[in-house]
């Protein structure tokens, strides 16, 4: 397998004019490693914003200096990311994240790693040793940075943490039923502070335009990921061998996820297409072992053991040992109606960290097409354009083939062998799109049926595990304004992205509008709510900082959201249809009557603007953040992109809060343009550093909440007069 995957990675480095031959024999450990050459070689510039701008002579000098100019803004947030990666959490926090740990380990074994590490190609080799010397050498100069658990870094750290998406697959595992299969103690709580979503929270948007469609017939990219607040670090990394990408980063990789280079940009967006399946697996027990029907056959469990490091109460290091259980599908995660789950998912970290590195260094589409062949994107879709005038939309390239009898959105049968994954499907087999006749293209975690409007992939071509999801509101109102516009500019873009319509509400508030006009006169809410009613009929669905019945729509919409899905339904209605048409009508106007009260409590009327209640705040550099109606914040415009709004902002309530404090949502933005020079605008949530000292901690907060993105430093003649800062990593 290693030596298939050695010769896959030439092929795509000999494709983008590498020469993996080339690549000179590296250390094998980071402390063999000179790190006085890569110093030498490697500068960083900080514009004013904070944002470095990383170049070195080799890809190796300037993945070291990236990795070190990332620690400087945050090294808390990726010694986290690796901890959680690693399945080594609860040393730094205790028993309470054993789980999320387990749940890692099922698919994380250092060992596993140290073994494809040392089998990887020379380059990629390279690029690991100098990612890890950045982050030692990081350490060692700043002595008052005080790792939790990590003191060093050693190279194959860097596939445990291989796909920039902020929940990968293996989080699709939830852990209360993994900690009932597996024996916790009765009084032991499941962690819930990092059993996040596979999904980015609220969704994404990717946009792309053809230059047919553009006033300047240049093609145009919007990249708008909606992720957790300061979950990437915005940067430049370039080197003397073609390296030269611009954009979001998850901390602690050295890749940029999402951004662009003087030639083509890439979005990506959490997809829907099913490739992570769970197999219902019929468990017989004998002879003092587990054995697992499959066809005709019984088939032994394979059995090992996983060894939890965590830290105990008194502070102390202790160890908890699990047994652990698989089948040829996969681990086994849970137990249900008397059987055992397994679950199958993708398990290709080298390939990964290749494809998601060697994209970025792609000069067109064919090249990045190139990299897409390593098929080791699970979780993305992927909204690109290029200087040659090229847009195009891709699914996710690792898609099992499946038998399109069976239904993979629920556990199905693993002891029939019909049910089993087969190989991937080729690249040419998957929906994707590539320059529509239209002119544009765009996915906002909906399905790929709508991707560029008519020219879109047909749906009854494709299995239906092409899709899980459907459409979504937000992917409705960007296509309305795809359709009704043209001769696009990246002002025009930037205007789109931020457009304040809320399709989401067009069924529930004429549902809601009715329920009240069919009340009797002698009904109280009739004089309770005519005045918010009022206030409801005259709305024009947009949001506005200035807006009353924003207010009153989102929190109403919200409070009913949570009602539906708490009650029994038949099917699996959406969530919209649920609101508009099975809630009954007393539930919609008591709703609105209990958002009102709560209103008046917290801020002495219901009259509130919008504005007053959605709220900005960045207080400290925590993960896990605190809020203070006390302390300063600043106004949101945006909702949340539950109801259709591009622009996501979600928010809600705190203890000891009236307001409500965003922690996800828009997070980065940026608008590129491919004329014979890229130019683009950026902005980022709060700002690039995570200390609360620097002046780089909140100074985009305004312009992030004016949608007023900022001009891009991206050639060096930009950046002249903008440096504060260069320097060699020290």
């Amino acid at each position: 397998m290693f030596r298939s995957m050695a010769g896959a990675v030439a092929c795509v480095l000999g494709s983008l004019g590498v020469c993996a031959a080339a690549a000179p024999q590296v250390a094998t450990s980071a402390e063999e490693t000179p790190l006085h050459a890569e110093i030498e070689s490697t500068r960083i510039m900080r514009d004013n914003w904070g944002i470095a701008h990383i170049h070195g002579k080799t890809d190796a000098d300037a993945v070291f200096g990236m990795i070190y100019a990332q620690a400087e803004d945050d090294f808390n947030r990726i010694e986290t990311n690796y901890l959680n990666a690693m399945g080594r959490l609860s040393e730094a926090e205790g028993e309470s994240a054993i789980w999320s740990d387990l749940r890692m380990r099922l698919f994380i074994d250092p060992k596993d790693l140290k073994a494809r590490y040392a089998a990887s190609p020379l380059w990629l080799k390279r690029l690991m040793v100098a990612w890890a010397d950045g982050l030692n050498l990081y350490l060692r100069s700043h002595p008052e940075t005080r790792p939790r658990v990590i003191t060093r870094f050693e190279p194959w750290m860097a596939l445990s943490f291989s796909e920039g998406s902020i929940g990968g697959d293996i989080e699709q595992v939830a852990l209360k039923p993994l900690q009932e299969f597996y024996g916790a103690p009765a009084d032991a709580a499941p962690r819930t502070a990092y059993d996040a979503s596979p999904l980015d929270p609220g969704g994404s948007n990717g946009i792309a335009i053809a230059p047919l469609a553009t006033l300047n017939h240049h093609a145009l990219l919007l990249i708008n990921p909606h992720t957790s607040f300061y979950f990437r670090s915005e940067l430049q990394v370039t080197s003397d061998e073609g390296l030269n990408a611009y954009g979001a980063v998850t901390w602690g990789q050295f890749f940029v996820y999402q951004g662009f280079n003087e030639r083509l940009g890439w979005m990506h967006t959490t997809s829907y297409v099913d490739n992570v399946d769970r197999f219902q697996e019929s468990v017989v027990h004998k002879g003092g072992r587990y054995y697992y029907r499959y066809g005709k056959e019984e088939r032994p469990i394979r059995i090992s053991r996983v060894s939890i490091s965590y830290r105990d109460r008194a502070g102390k290091l202790a160890i908890r040992t699990f047994t652990v259980y698989r089948t040829h599908h996969g681990p086994v995660i849970e137990a249900k109606n008397g059987r055992w789950i397994s679950i199958a998912l993708m398990q290709k970290p080298v390939e990964a960290l290749s494809q998601s590195y060697l994209l970025t260094k792609a000069r067109n589409y064919a090249a990045f097409m190139k990299t897409m062949e390593f098929k080791a994107n699970s979780s993305n879709n992927t909204v690109y354009a290029d200087a040659d005038g090229n847009i195009a939309f891709l699914v996710p390239q690792f898609v099992p083939r499946r038998d399109d009898r069976f239904d993979y959105t629920h556990p199905v049968d693993g002891a029939d062998p019909a049910t089993d994954w087969k190989p991937l499907h080729a690249l040419e087999e998957l929906p994707h799109v590539l320059n529509p006749p239209l002119g544009w293209i765009m996915n906002t975690n909906d399905w790929p049926y709508s991707a560029a409007g008519p020219d879109s992939p047909k749906r009854e071509n494709f299995p239906r595990y092409m899709d899980t999801a459907g459409e979504n509101p937000r992917g409705v109102h960007a296509t309305r304004l795809l359709e009704s516009q043209k001769d696009f500019t990246a002002d025009s873009l930037n205007q789109l992205a931020f457009d304040p319509y809320l399709p989401g509400f067009e069924g529930l508030i004429p549902a809601l509008l009715g329920d009240y006009d069919r009340l009797a006169d002698s009904n109280p809410l009739k004089a309770r709510l005519a005045d918010p009613i009022r206030e409801l009929r005259a709305w024009d669905l947009r949001w506005s900082a200035q807006s009353v019945p924003t207010t009153l729509a989102v929190l109403w919409g919200d409070q009913l959201n949570t009602l539906v899905r708490e009650a029994p339904k038949a099917g699996n209605p959406s969530v919209y249809d649920d609101m508009a048409d099975t809630a009954r009508a007393e539930q919609r106007l008591a709703t609105l009557a209990d958002v009102c009260d709560r209103l008046t409590r917290d801020f002495g009327t219901w009259q509130v603007v919008w504005g007053d209640v959605n709220r900005y705040q960045r207080l400290t550099g925590d993960i896990v953040q605190t809020f203070s109606d006390a302390a300063a914040s600043i106004p949101i415009p945006f909702t949340y992109s539950r109801w259709g709004s591009l622009a996501s902002f979600d928010a809600r309530r705190y203890p000891g809060t009236a307001k409500y404090y965003g922690t996800s949502g828009n997070s980065f933005v940026a608008i590129v343009e491919f004329g014979d020079k890229v130019t683009a605008r950026a902005v980022s949530s709060g700002g690039e550093s995570g200390h609360p000292e620097s002046i780089h901690f909140n100074d985009q907060a305004v312009r992030y909440a004016d949608g007023a993105l900022r001009q891009v430093y991206f050639y060096p003649e930009d950046l002249e007069g903008h440096v504060e800062r260069a320097y060699h990593p020290q």
